[in-house]
């Protein structure tokens, strides 16, 4: 049903005779408006578990190259997207890699982490108006289906995605994806998705009031519901207060809650955040709460053979708790107290400090009820202005997480350290 909807939406975009808005018509060329930019990336992830578990960490050198056309000229434009992602692996420790939360570098046969990857994607692009085709490799980012590009490589999808944005402030999508390439292995297909269908739109109402709806559908695995509302109050010059509300229903399949050994079929997870920011200083109140009687809580992101993921992206939480844990269990509700500060007002643009404290109760699993985690945020980022390395970046970040022991079949307790370098080099 939801592939129908897709198709009809498509056709009714594309035959569209009037729009109130026509990128192709300012369409410089398909060499004109085309990009190549390098993004040279050092990642390192450790994390120290407790209660007896193997501390585990990974770390990579990776290139990332993303080559971007512009449109030819006319009523239709045509255009290429290509990328090139090559990681290698400075630690290749048995031992301590493997871990599915870090996912540098996947486990073969023997149980050893890749030496390296690599591999490319390239998709083909049309343009009327403003409503753009794509088909081939692609690594979208919607609230129902984002691609995870937090970790050394980013993850890819290969499908079909159209995105019309043809009425001023309204963006819509639908697509319908047949692969997944995983960011820890080679192969355009190494996620095992047999598909997922995308549809939705995002429509800016006024200058401070935003909305989206999203919608998608796993194959054999699960049917996704979003809602998102997105309200800021300026208050004075520098200062404003943001409300942001993000909602999941999610709705497991029959057959993936038997493979899965997942007790029931259906979650609804919600947060609302208020951000204050006054000058350099923000501070955030967020609730956040899952109900439910599935004990995967909210599924996303993973791969579809690893039992309980579902395939659909890494980043595919927009909601305002998750950080090293998702606090994202059945039946949890948690709470979050953050700060951050802009170092720019004191002299030193290009850094910012972030700390949050979640905490989290309620948590159901199998064996006991009442459970609680607990988890101190920190991050520092530094990014170059000016000189031969502007827009380097280095991110320094930290969490210290304790789960209480009623939930450890859902979650454990660690220290984790995360230092990511990026170096973004735009070729032309």
């Amino acid at each position: 049903m939801l592939n129908k909807r897709i198709s009809l939406i498509a056709l009714g975009i594309l035959s569209a005779s009037q729009a109130m808005a026509n990128d192709q018509a300012e369409s410089k060329g398909f060499v004109e408006d085309s990009s190549l930019n390098v993004l040279l990336r050092n990642a390192y992830i450790n994390r120290d578990y407790k209660d007896g578990n193997p501390d585990k960490s990974e770390w990579g050198q990776a290139a990332i190259g993303t080559f971007k056309s512009g449109f030819t000229q006319g009523t239709v434009g045509v255009g290429v997207d290509a990328f090139g992602l090559y990681a290698l692996n400075l630690e290749r420790s048995e031992d301590r890699s493997g871990a599915q939360g870090i996912d540098f570098f996947k486990k073969g046969d023997s149980g050893a982490p890749a030496d390296d990857l690599s591999k490319g994607g390239a998709a083909i692009k049309f343009r009327l108006s403003s409503t753009t085709l794509t088909y081939g490799d692609q690594m979208p980012a919607l609230p129902v289906l984002n691609y995870d590009n937090s970790r050394l490589l980013p993850e890819s999808y290969t499908g079909t995605m159209i995105t019309s944005k043809e009425i001023k402030g309204l963006q819509l999508d639908a697509g319908r994806f047949t692969a997944e390439s995983r960011k820890s292995a080679e192969g355009r297909d190494s996620g095992g998705l047999k598909s997922i269908n995308v549809l939705g739109g995002s429509y800016q109402f006024t200058e401070q009031f935003k909305a989206a709806l999203y919608a998608s559908d796993v194959e054999d695995v699960l049917k996704k519901q979003y809602v998102n509302a997105n309200y800021v109050f300026p208050i004075d010059k520098d200062q404003s207060l943001t409300l942001d509300f993000n909602g999941y229903r999610t709705k497991l399949d029959d057959s993936y809650v038997r493979e899965s050994g997942a007790t029931g079929d259906d979650n609804k997870i919600w947060s609302l955040a208020a951000t204050f920011v006054t000058g350099p200083h923000s501070f955030t109140l967020a609730h956040q709460r899952s109900t439910g009687d599935s004990n995967l809580g909210y599924a996303y992101g993973g791969y579809q053979k690893d039992q309980g993921r579902v395939g659909d992206g890494g980043n595919t939480i927009y909601l305002a708790n998750s950080y090293w844990s998702d606090f994202n269990a059945e039946d949890e509700r948690s709470w979050q107290l953050g700060y951050g500060l802009d170092f720019s007002a004191f002299g030193v643009p290009g850094l910012t400090y972030n700390v949050a404290y979640v905490r989290g109760d309620n948590i159901t699993t199998s064996t006991s009820e009442g459970g609680t985690e607990r988890e101190i945020f920190n991050q520092f980022k530094y990014v170059v202005q000016s000189g031969p390395a502007k827009d380097l970046s280095v991110k320094l970040r930290s969490s210290v997480l304790r789960v209480s022991q009623k939930s450890s079949e859902y979650n454990v307790s660690g220290n984790e350290l995360r230092v990511f370098v990026d170096y973004p080099i735009n070729i032309f």
